[in-house]
């Protein structure tokens, strides 16, 4: 057989032509150290903080101690597939989840991975979750209402678009039907919700999302979860995810409410993170940073000036204190970062005062700038009034014969503490409640017996939606208080047919 020399240089140029010459690099490490959701692995000198890196069975970390000999990776899913001397490779991505109107109606775990059973997500954005927040000359003063439809923070602690405002009491004293109502008014505000569940029960969040879908309210909403099962990094990650997500749509000139039930789960997920990833202990064990770890998170809610579209992300975070200790490590770190805080308290809770807000405690450090001028007008004096009627509440009970102006104080607190009751889920149109706040503080609900006081309430807004309905279009529709005789007149012809109850 004969070799032809022609045949074997043709070949040779083909080969030589069809030769790829991309070479693919990759930097490639090895697990030296792998448990409780920690691996340490050697060899990714050039890793950055809070990059992705895979694991050779799929799971994915994250970077977070650079140290010189070895890498400190949080591991996102389950590490028991995970053994020493496997390979963890860079993928040079920081991590990112996926943003944008598909998310709308669906509940996601923190790396956005849809986990309500409807499919995949079809979205091709992604936002990282760790995002510089808007700067000083980016933002605007918080001059639009967030109405709650909860009489007590819409009269009492107004929140504005753009705000933060801190939900802070024991548990079981009602914080989170605050939020879930919160985003029920929602429906016809033009607002995308976000609510973000760390380290809640799955039977917890379940009710709460069939609760969204019961008031229609789910078709404006994201539901990000980690559950209490959850391996801690998901529930460190959680809050970051949600605020990314809203963060699309504030810059594309929307309106956002994130909220984050709760930051101690948080602060706990990441106290044990940084415990593992031997990092020194300080006040409660916590790390140095943990202050960083929700101001960076929450300084990312803002009112964006006209010149970045106007859109705001407002964030409600909650904190749980134990037996009231508002003066505690992670209460009065996030006090500190928030523009006020709605405080509820167990006691009130319990003696039937639900939402049990603590008119004393609470504060919106942006106040009158975020309500309506109507709401304004009636509710000027209320706080004073509520917390003056609590003083003297203390008092009477020491003392029987009281002069007439303190048994008329008592008596108008009496009333003004049964109208900032509320049912579950039933938030209230702002018209409607400014209606009923001109009533009591106008002295018309002072001959009203206090049980009758909520009837009379209910009655009077289904008359004046059959008799008065221009009255609550003005105020809906302008913002400001119609003619005071108006408003005299309307309540004074709905009380001659009001029935008091006969006992």
């Amino acid at each position: 057989m004969s070799i032809n020399a022609e045949e074997i240089s043709t070949l040779i140029k083909q080969q030589i032509e069809n030769f790829d010459t991309d070479i693919e690099v990759s930097d490639v490490g090895t697990v030296i150290e792998i448990g409780d959701g920690i691996a340490r692995a050697h060899g990714l000198d050039n890793a950055m903080a809070g990059e992705l890196l895979e694991f050779s069975n799929g799971v994915m970390g994250l970077a977070q101690n650079l140290e010189e000999s070895n890498v400190g990776i949080v591991i996102l899913g389950p590490y028991t597939g995970i053994k020493e001397g496997d390979e963890v490779r860079r993928t040079g991505r920081i991590m990112q989840v996926p943003v944008g109107e598909e998310l709308l109606g669906r509940v996601v775990n923190p790396l956005g991975q849809p986990i309500d059973g409807k499919g995949a997500l079809e979205t091709s954005k992604t936002r990282p979750i760790e995002a510089q927040a808007p700067g000083v000359m980016d933002r605007k003063s918080v001059d639009e209402p967030l109405q709650t439809g909860i009489k007590a923070i819409d009269a009492l602690v107004p929140i504005g678009r753009g705000q933060r405002e801190l939900i802070i009491g024991d548990r079981q004293t009602g914080k989170t039907t605050v939020a879930v109502d919160t985003i029920l008014n929602q429906s016809d505000q033009d607002m995308i919700c976000i609510y973000v569940a760390i380290g809640q029960k799955e039977s917890t969040v379940r009710n709460t999302v069939e609760t969204f879908r019961k008031y229609g309210a789910l078709d404006y909403t994201i539901v990000v979860t980690a559950g209490a099962s959850d391996p801690a990094p998901l529930l460190y990650l959680a809050p970051y995810a949600g605020v990314a997500m809203g963060e699309e749509f504030m810059y594309n000139g929307k309106h956002v409410l994130v909220v984050y039930d709760d930051l101690s789960k948080q602060a706990v997920a990441y106290r044990e993170l940084s415990l593992l990833l031997r990092r020194p202990p300080g006040r409660e064990a916590f790390p140095g940073d943990v202050f960083y770890l929700h101001s960076r998170l929450l300084e990312r809610a803002a009112k964006l000036s006209d010149a970045r579209g106007g859109g705001s992300l407002t964030a409600l975070p909650f904190v749980e204190t134990q037996a009231g200790d508002i003066a505690a490590y992670i209460p009065t770190n996030v006090i500190s970062i928030t523009d006020g805080q709605i405080f509820l308290q167990s006691d009130l809770f319990f003696s039937g005062v639900r939402p049990a807000i603590n008119a004393g405690l609470s504060v919106s450090r942006v106040g009158g700038s975020a309500q309506i001028k109507a709401m304004k007008k009636v509710a000027g004096t209320l706080r004073l009034d509520l917390a003056s009627f609590r003083e003297l509440e203390a008092f009477s009970q020491f003392g029987s014969d009281l002069d007439k102006s303190t048994q008329a104080k008592l008596n108008r607190g009496q009333r003004t503490v049964e109208v900032l009751k509320q049912g579950l889920h039933k938030p209230m149109v702002v018209e409607k409640q400014v209606m009923i706040l001109y009533a009591l503080t106008r002295g018309f609900l002072d001959d009203i017996a206090v049980e009758d006081v909520l009837r009379f309430e209910t009655e009077m807004n289904v008359w004046l939606e059959s008799n008065r309905n221009e009255l609550l279009t003005t105020i809906r529709e302008t913002g400001n208080l119609p003619d005071d005789s108006d408003m005299k007149s309307a309540i004074e012809a709905f009380k001659k047919t009001f029935l008091p109850t006969t006992n």
